[in-house]
């Protein structure tokens, strides 16, 4: 009965107020439903299972997600702006083009997820593993990378202008990686 459960859901759209008001009996795995382009600014989903959900364009500034299990998302084009997602599992997670800015990133796991071309600018990503994500031209201006993992993470045209605590050992990064300083810095 609950792999007949996780089928219908996988296949299920479901509005914001839906997922709330189940969220708020209990329910706490809703993996694979489809909540594209939802509403659920300054939501408490904290713990909640949404891995292999569809969250393209879902409006989720001020929530909390912390604990949330979210691997393999697709988030493309999120607003997630001053988010909670402390210690969040977002690994494989599609993140292209989403608002991460001033989003509370520390511990959260984010190996080998797609950030391409998303904002994270004064996102605290403290302790958080950012290890094989592609994070090309992905804006982290005055984002804080204190103890963060960045090893084979792809910084193309990655923007790092006044990071702080930014650790590039074993990153993959080229010519056009903006470095804290606001120099682009020679690969030799």
């Amino acid at each position: 009965m609950t792999a007949r459960l996780i089928v219908s859901k996988m296949e299920q759209k479901i509005s914001a107020e839906e997922l709330l008001a189940q969220y708020a009996k209990g329910e706490r795995n809703f993996e694979g439903i489809d909540l594209e382009e939802a509403d659920l600014f300054e939501a408490d989903l904290r713990e909640i299972n949404l891995k292999g959900s569809n969250l393209t364009q879902v409006y989720l500034p001020y929530a909390n997600l912390s604990q949330a299990s979210l691997q393999a998302a697709q988030l493309q084009q999120a607003q997630l702006g001053d988010a909670q997602l402390y210690n969040v599992n977002l690994s494989g997670a599609m993140l292209r083009g989403a608002n991460l800015s001033r989003a509370n990133l520390r511990y959260a796991n984010l190996r080998g997820a797609d950030l391409s071309g998303a904002n994270l600018q004064g996102a605290d990503l403290s302790k958080a593993d950012l290890g094989g994500a592609d994070l090309s031209k992905a804006n982290f201006s005055r984002a804080n990378l204190e103890n963060a993992n960045l090893a084979g993470a792809q910084l193309r045209s990655t923007n790092f202008f006044n990071a702080q605590n930014v650790n590039f050992v074993k990153a993959d990064l080229d010519e056009t990686t903006i470095f804290p300083d606001g120099h682009w810095q020679s690969i030799s």
